[in-house]
């Protein structure tokens, strides 16, 4: 099997070296390393492909995460960095909307501003022909409706565990949304991946994101794999093939 983990925030994961030399071993031969803040786009830029080993190889997606605004300089910083580079990049992510937290939830000026620079990501990506990742959190409606506006060709619903009317509508636009570890049990999530087809699935860690108590790494997207599997009641091969063919077709990459 080939697997490709779409969405991992390598910087942060413990012992990367021995993170990867396990990822090999379980069938990974290619990884997307996030972007979410200036240090750690910083990082996918100019340290994820000391990391790769034996056939696996590390493509460096840049971003802004949306709860990781609150130094508006920085935020200028960041995004023309992200403009600077973004030819190296293989997608914009991560990037998107959260409104879970009532700090933001109930704060218009907040939602204004994530919006905002949400938009600038996404005509930096519709100008540079790039996959968007997005984080939609409590906000799946407004980030999937400006995706459509924005005239966005591919995009990544990352960890999608929205509303029915919010997923259908997504995949009437080819949309994609990844699956996680979390699908072993989360019942959302679980409802979404059962209602999107084979062919609009990814699958993904978000490591070091805990699951049920562990730490996360990208070897475990074999997790993502079984449960995907489970839920569509196939074969984990055929799971793999087609989960890796439409990862390679998002993020260009062979």
């Amino acid at each position: 099997m080939e697997l490709i983990d779409t969405h991992a925030h390598l910087e942060d994961v413990e012992n990367l070296e021995e993170a990867v030399k396990k990822a090999v071993k379980v069938g990974v031969i290619a990884i997307i390393a996030v972007g979410s803040d200036h240090s750690s786009n910083l990082w996918v830029i100019r340290e994820s492909r000391k990391y790769e080993i034996r056939g696996l190889r590390i493509y460096p997606a840049l971003g802004l995460h949306p709860l990781d605004l609150l130094n508006t300089a920085m935020v200028e910083e960041t995004i023309d960095f992200i403009q600077k580079n973004v030819k190296s990049a293989v997608a914009l992510g991560e990037v998107g909307l959260d409104y879970w937290y009532k700090n933001v939830r109930r704060d218009e000026e907040k939602k204004r501003f994530q919006k905002e620079v949400f938009r600038r990501m996404l005509d930096i990506a519709r100008e540079n022909d790039k996959p968007v990742l997005i984080h939609s959190r409590g906000a799946w409606m407004d980030c999937l409706n400006m995706t459509i506006e924005a005239n966005i060709k591919k995009a990544v619903f990352h960890w999608f565990s929205g509303p029915n009317d919010a997923l259908k509508k997504l995949l009437e636009h080819g949309y994609y949304i990844s699956a996680t570890p979390a699908a072993a049990y989360s019942k959302e999530h679980r409802g979404a991946i059962l209602n999107t087809p084979l062919e609009n699935i990814i699958l993904e860690t978000d490591s070091p994101v805990v699951y049920s108590g562990e730490t996360s790494e990208p070897a475990h997207v074999v997790k993502a794999l079984k449960s995907v599997a489970e839920l569509k009641g196939e074969n984990i091969t055929v799971v793999a093939e087609k989960t890796t063919e439409n990862a390679k077709k998002i993020f260009k990459i062979s």
